[in-house]
């Protein structure tokens, strides 16, 4: 409840305890075991931050945090609580909240995303858990993306620039270095593994904005943003992603705030032993960083779980406003736990602070606060005071309700899918495979046509010679009938000569015997001439 301009919590005796706003920045911690009332401790601080003008975030893991939309009702414990408290003359009255929901998986509110680029490498490869090599190379591959005007908006867009890199690795080594295909691949396997565990839900567009978060409604009070995560605890890995990237993008994003009178924002973080159970050492070691370092920022990060011990010393030793439920020991090392659990507050005289811890009712709790100075107050047992808002769960037609008529819903309903690295990537590589297909085929048309240039080649060689034979066979037909031809000229001529010859000779000689002997010499002469010509 705020009143006097601070956060009322709870009531020691006739004592009001406070939170002063200067200091919710330096975050804190609400622990107890199951069923002692972190809840409505929960509720009650961050209504008050809300009255108090400062935006709140809330992770519901169990949905028992959505109602706040709703007006708060009577019943039986709040009416007794009212009473014996005597807040009615505090002004205490039932009321709504103005609340925003989201989910990472769409289903019970706005999708709440963010991209690869945002998320950037090294915030990558620590949720990854890569190893200095694998972190360098990632490095790379996000440099490259960058250089070619590649997005990567999704997890697909990230595992299609590894799968490219990986296949050109030859062709980038020169100018980035070079990137074993066993680094490449253990990266793209730890991808995989984020996307089973439903990191594939968490990356995409549209991005949220954090500034859409830093904001108030028209009567002042600050929005409650509530994030779905009744489905999302089911994987750890994605839950401390999501946490941790959500207090990176609040680190970059605001300006050094100093010492405010008020923060600019609270984060309430349940169940949150599973952010850390999980986590690498490197993953710690980046959480506590920033922890330490958003104070500065003015944002205030409150964890809920079952025992303090869940927080990782570094952590813990950041968490100046302590509520501490109720912690059952029953076995020695639940004692143990509770022991170091009282030894965390500063000492109180009049009361043992263990065993008042392991004897606290439902709603009751140790509570020490940073007071104005900073300075831990001394631990005081406390009721915590009900809540205003509604208890319980929202059923889905108020939840409907709320979501699609929020004022941030038309910007964030709709998953955008534009054109990135995994689009361009497939276009490029199909533009790669239809140039190698084209040169391909102009290599085969080019052997084709060789061959067939070859073998029309062969084929006018042969035919030439074929045709070269046939003119040889023809001019020799030809010498051969001119031979004969001259022959049988030759050979009529020079009988005929010979016949005349012979005459002549035979009628010089005289008679019968004379002409006979005369044709034979004719004859003889005729051959003899024809057989000078042909020698010739």
């Amino acid at each position: 409840m705020y009143q006097d301009n601070k956060i009322w919590i709870g009531t020691s005796g006739e004592e009001k305890v406070y939170i002063y706003p200067k200091m919710a920045n330096r975050h804190g911690l609400i622990a107890g075991a199951t069923g002692t009332g972190k809840t409505v401790t929960l509720k009650v601080m961050a209504e008050s931050f809300s009255d108090c003008g400062v935006p709140v975030f809330l992770a519901d893991v169990k949905g028992d945090l959505a109602a706040m939309c709703k007006t708060g009702v009577e019943n039986d414990n709040v009416n007794k609580r009212v009473e014996e408290m005597k807040l009615d003359e505090f002004g205490y009255g039932f009321k709504a909240y103005p609340t925003n929901y989201w989910d990472v998986y769409g289903e019970m509110g706005m999708p709440l995303r963010t991209t690869i680029s945002e998320m950037g490498p090294l915030l990558l490869s620590q949720i990854l858990d890569l190893n200095e090599t694998q972190s360098d190379i990632l490095t790379i591959i996000f440099k490259i993306a960058d250089d070619e005007g590649l997005l990567l908006l999704d997890t697909k867009d990230l595992r299609s620039m590894i799968q490219y890199v990986s296949e050109h690795s030859k062709e980038y080594a020169d100018e980035y270095g070079n990137m074993a295909k066993q680094s490449l691949a253990a990266i793209t396997r730890a991808v995989v593994a984020m996307e089973a565990e439903g990191g594939d839900y968490f990356f995409g567009e549209p991005a949220l904005s954090i500034t859409d978060w830093l904001c108030t409604d028209c009567n002042g009070k600050g929005m409650i943003q509530v994030l779905d995560c009744q489905k999302l605890i089911n994987s750890p890995t994605t839950y401390s992603m999501f946490m941790l990237w959500l207090m990176s993008e609040l680190f970059e994003t605001l300006p050094e705030a100093g010492d405010r009178e008020k923060p600019k924002m609270v984060f309430f973080f349940d169940e949150a032993h599973l952010l850390f159970d999980n986590a690498s050492k490197t993953l710690l070691t980046k959480i506590e960083q920033v922890v330490k370092l958003i104070r500065s920022k003015g944002v205030g990060i409150y964890f809920i779980t079952q025992n303090p011990q869940d927080i990782p010393d570094g952590v813990l030793g950041q968490l100046g406003n302590k509520v501490q439920h109720a912690l059952r020991a029953y076995t020695p090392k639940e004692q143990k736990a509770a022991k170091a659990a009282a030894e965390s507050f500063r000492e109180n005289p009049d009361f043992d602070t263990f065993e008042v811890l392991t004897a606290l009712g439902t709603g009751e709790a140790l509570i020490s606060v940073l007071d104005e100075k900073g300075i831990p107050t001394v631990v005081k047992q406390c009721t915590i005071l009900p809540p205003q808002s509604m208890m319980g769960p929202l059923d889905d037609t108020d939840r409907n309700y709320q979501v699609t008529n929020g004022m941030l819903y038309p910007k964030y309903s709709q998953v955008l899918d534009r054109e990135s690295a995994y689009e361009m990537l497939e276009k490029k590589v199909a533009q790669e495979e239809l140039e190698e297909q084209q040169e391909a085929e102009a290599a085969a048309a080019a052997k084709q046509q060789a061959k067939e240039e070859a073998a029309a080649a062969k084929k006018k060689a042969k035919e030439e010679e074929a045709a070269r034979k046939a003119e040889e066979k023809a001019k020799e037909k030809k010498e051969k009938e001119k031979k004969s031809a001259m022959k049988k000229v030759a050979s009529s001529a020079t009988g005929t000569i010979g016949r005349e010859v012979g005459n002549t000779i035979g009628n010089a000689i005289g008679g019968k015997f004379g002409k006979k002997l005369g044709g034979n010499i004719g004859a003889a002469l005729g051959r003899g001439i024809l057989s000078t010509l042909f020698k010739n």
